[in-house]
């Protein structure tokens, strides 16, 4: 008797495994984690201290993580209104709200005790700062209170590769700064893409994106000066001699196609295009931070 119920119950196992798993955002904390490991190798000019290294990206990692799991419990009403968001557990009923709470709470702390024993207490700290910008007070202020929310909410996004730069020299540095300005510049043009495409659906959970209050014209023109001035952000790694010849052609590269898309999609709109031009700022913030990677060790 005790055979057939323990193959039985593998299914729920899995599918509990699966569901907390979906709820850490493990496509977003990858790419974040690439601008966290970008910003160690920037910060060392030899090679990286291996307990940092781990203890570091492990620790961001987690909290992170706990973060996207938050993000996902105080969502949990507009997400099953939504269809790009109604099939996540919290509204399909997979994970109760108290059990993700509980999750969220044990995931965050373990990874701050990671970074705060085995990195250093200022890199914990300062992840520590950067989930209270994220789980709190953009998803449950910001998002609802302004259509600024994606621009000053943005910052706690932007925080990784500083995170990465503190993981393994225990101190702040302008060079650090600047790939914070990099993804805090990009960070609007590449939300508010999705947000074109799903305008409706913010309107009929009522949260003031862009292009509901403002309208889509709008949004796309900010969109296009938004990708100019990121543009210019890329540029400043050059110009402050933290990167060289390969950076700053794979950077131009790289910025002539955003602006490239953005002024189609407000100029030549067709349909899904919104979509791509998503994407592409996907590709575009991946692509640019191996570029300072391979730069920094060629």
């Amino acid at each position: 008797m005790a055979k057939p119920l323990s193959i039985s119950s593998q299914p729920s196992v899995n599918v509990a495994w699966r569901a907390y798993f979906e709820m850490t955002k493990p496509k977003v904390v990858a790419l974040m984690l690439l601008t966290v490991l970008v910003g160690m190798c920037l910060a060392m000019p030899t090679i990286l201290p291996v307990q940092p290294l781990i203890a570091g990206l492990l620790g961001i990692a987690m909290m992170a993580g706990s973060a996207a799991a938050l993000n996902h419990l105080i969502d949990r009403r507009i997400d099953g209104l939504m269809a790009r968001t109604y099939n996540r557990p919290l509204p399909k009923g997979r994970i109760s709200a108290t059990r993700a709470l509980i999750f969220a709470a044990a995931l965050g702390s373990l990874g701050f005790v990671i970074l705060y024993l085995f990195t250093n207490p200022l890199t914990a700290w300062l992840t520590f700062a950067s989930l209270i910008g994220y789980a709190l007070i953009y998803t449950a202020y910001l998002k609802r209170a302004t259509p600024q929310n994606i621009v000053i909410g943005g910052l706690a996004g932007a925080m990784p590769p500083l995170l990465g730069w503190t993981a393994v020299t225990n101190q702040f540095h302008g060079h650090a700064l600047l790939l914070v300005i990099i993804i805090f510049l990009w960070t609007p043009p590449h939300f508010w893409a999705l947000a074109i495409h799903r305008r409706a659906e913010y309107a009929k959970v009522d949260i003031p994106m862009l292009p509901v209050t403002h309208g889509v014209e709008f949004t796309k023109t900010c969109i296009l000066l938004y990708t100019i001035l990121l543009a210019i952000a890329c540029l400043l790694p050059v110009l402050v001699g933290m990167s060289g010849p390969l950076y700053f052609v794979c950077s131009s590269a790289l910025s002539c196609g955003f602006i490239y898309k953005a002024w189609q999609l407000k100029y030549q709109d067709r349909e899904g295009l919104a979509m791509q031009v998503f994407r592409f700022s996907i590709y575009h913030l991946m692509l640019l931070f191996m570029a300072l990677l391979l730069d920094h060790y060629l």
